[in-house]
């Protein structure tokens, strides 16, 4: 029988490749439930709330079960390396951030980041860079989770569990939508993209 996958190859796997964002990820996801004491989640005991739309998102939703389709995944775009974890039956929760990595990268490093995104490096190079990425995400995966992160326990209020609506005709595209994000416009029922927002430049940047 093959090996079993470390879940790390799995988180990997799902990505698509291996990178730092989704060792961030993977780090993240390991301190919440360790600091839960927590286990993957199965029915949304488990909430993760991340503050940007990174690499580390996928790695979170290997880890740790929490899922955008679950419910118990929360986006909110603020661009920013931390991450909320709360185990809905006990009331606890964690907020994790991600500490600025002390060292710089190399230049050697950096050279050829700026050859690839430019496309202008050799294979030979690409395999460099390659290496040298692979020696950073595994030190940064080895190191004490301490020196990565910093967590501290926290008030969280849980949203409710998700819930199954009522579907509703679009009467412009005849495309269904939830009942929910429905909205009504001369007096049809327009789903979000065939309705026209009215804001008399409220929210509109200048």
């Amino acid at each position: 029988m093959p090996a079993e996958k470390t879940r790390w190859a799995q988180a990997v796997e799902f990505h698509g490749h291996s990178c730092m964002g989704l060792a961030v990820g993977f780090r993240v996801s390991e301190a919440a439930l360790l600091a839960l004491g927590s286990s993957r989640d199965l029915d949304e005991e488990l909430i993760a709330v991340v503050e940007n739309d990174s690499c580390a998102v996928d790695a979170i939703q290997v880890m740790t079960g929490c899922t955008l389709g679950k419910g118990n995944l929360i986006y909110k775009d603020y661009g920013k390396q931390v991450y909320t974890f709360a185990l809905r039956p006990q009331g606890k929760a964690v907020r994790i951030v991600v500490k600025r990595r002390r060292e710089e990268p190399s230049p050697r490093f950096t050279e050829l980041r700026h050859k690839i995104s430019r496309g202008e490096a050799t294979a030979e190079e690409e395999k460099i860079y390659r290496d040298l990425m692979a020696e950073r995400i595994n030190e940064f995966l080895s190191r004490p989770l301490e020196e990565v992160l910093e967590m501290h326990e926290i008030e969280f209020t849980p949203p409710e569990k998700a819930k199954v609506f009522a579907t509703v005709k679009c009467g412009y595209c005849g495309e269904e939508v939830m009942e929910p994000r429905a909205r009504i416009k001369n007096g049809q029922v327009a789903c979000i993209p065939c309705a026209v927002q009215y804001s008399r430049g409220w929210g509109k940047e200048n």
